[in-house]
């Protein structure tokens, strides 16, 4: 069994939060794919189903976010998992809006739902983090999260979490490459592998060079300022 546990604070105060993406993931997977209806056990909403062949386990702690490692943890044991049948789903500042990481393991880089995800079930799971961007200034960070989603983010939000659901099948099947490149194109992006190299910058061209390029005041053509600055220019012969 995989469990995907999508992460977010639980009533209808927060359902439109940035923070609550992960909710938004979760409910977006259980719409498009064929699962029982929520339950409430393991101080969490589930559902269970199966994508590709394999049972999954939808979970929604209900603990709040910083407290979202009791609920999985609980759900974990029960089912004698390992972290590498977990995959958490939350929001990530440090991405710009609409984009998506995937990989195994790393630090909480302060989210509070994935320290407590850490404590409870150990470190090696999967991480799909989805961008919501940063406010830019630290103060503002709380308010940014806590805060629902604006009408222009409907514009990157609702076609990356349809394919995401489109797409659950690779997440359940490892294809994370894959899946990312599915997640980009949908936000008009191309894949991963088909991004052109960026162009090298020209060579940042030395103070003196600079110098040369600009209309100069007229120098002295004799005397010792005029013969330092013949050692430091040239003349325009050289």
């Amino acid at each position: 069994m995989l469990i995907i546990a999508g992460l977010g604070n639980p009533g209808g105060k927060y359902a439109g939060n940035r923070h609550n993406i992960g909710f938004m993931a979760a409910d977006a997977i259980y719409r498009r794919h064929n699962f029982s209806p929520w339950s409430k056990k393991f101080k969490a909403e589930t559902a269970e189903g199966e994508i590709a062949g394999e049972k999954v386990l939808l979970i929604k702690p209900q603990t709040y976010m910083n407290l979202s490692g009791e609920a999985v943890g609980e759900a974990m044991r029960f089912y004698k998992l390992q972290p590498t049948d977990l995959v958490a789903i939350y929001d990530e500042l440090d991405l710009p809006p609409g984009k998506a990481r995937l990989k195994t393991g790393g630090g909480h880089g302060g989210h509070n739902g994935i320290k407590s995800l850490d404590a409870h079930c150990g470190k090696e799971y999967r991480r799909l983090r989805l961008g919501i961007g940063h406010p830019g200034v630290k103060e503002l960070v709380q308010h940014h999260v806590l805060s629902d989603f604006a009408k222009a983010d409907q514009a990157w939000l609702q076609p990356l979490l349809d394919a995401l659901a489109d797409n659950a099948d690779m997440l359940v099947r490892k294809e994370d490459s894959q899946l990312m490149n599915k997640l980009a194109l949908a936000l008009g992006d191309k894949g991963e592998e088909d991004k052109p190299k960026p162009e090298k910058k020209a060579a940042a061209k030395s103070h003196i060079h600079q110098a040369r390029n600009h209309s100069q005041p007229k120098l002295p053509a004799s005397g010792p300022m005029a013969e330092m600055l013949k050692k430091m220019f040239g003349n325009k012969g050289d």
